[in-house]
């Protein structure tokens, strides 16, 4: 299987060139779209069809900063989903159970005002942790940057969880 930044022509690093990665992408979509292999061979089609499928899977992975950073990882041996991956961090877990306790009284409460400072604390939490992942990219600690990553993930859930709050307390207003 072919690297995703190979695929695009592009350096093997988490800051990313957008408008490169799309006109890459845009390249390469033209090239094996399928409308292109209608009337040919079903083998080629078939071909075509895997390769548009493998451009569309890097795209979305490139395009996304936690996924790059997952992907650039998983390149360098370490992987996300590696088995050997160790438990968080106490301080990060403390903090997630905090940070839970208040949206879950937010809910409790219809408070929309603690959803708001929460959402606040979580974007500038989110902002530092995006930080960090790029700065162990940068240094090459791939084993410290998987594990950014992981808490990145955790950070996005929880935002998630608090759109859910805010649509909820929109519905019943």
């Amino acid at each position: 299987m072919q690297n995703h930044f190979a695929l695009f022509s592009l350096p093997e690093q988490f800051p990313l060139d957008r408008q490169a990665l799309d006109a890459a992408y845009r390249e390469i979509q033209n090239q094996v779209h399928p409308d292109r292999f209608i009337h040919a061979p079903e083998s080629d089609r078939r071909a075509a069809l895997q390769w548009a499928s493998l451009a569309n899977d890097a795209y979305q992975t490139l395009r996304n900063p936690i996924k790059r950073a997952a992907y650039l990882c998983s390149l360098k041996g370490f992987p996300l989903d590696s088995e050997t991956s160790p438990a968080m961090p106490p301080d990060f877990i403390f903090e997630q159970i905090e940070w839970r306790e208040h949206l879950d009284q937010a809910r409790t409460e219809k408070d929309g005002q603690s959803l708001e400072t929460l959402d606040a604390h979580l974007r500038e939490r989110t902002k530092e942790q995006m930080e960090r992942i790029e700065k162990e990219l940068d240094r090459g600690d791939f084993a410290v940057a998987i594990q950014e990553v992981r808490k990145m993930m955790f950070l996005q859930k929880f935002g998630d969880e608090i759109s859910f709050a805010f649509d909820a307390l929109e519905k019943t207003d």
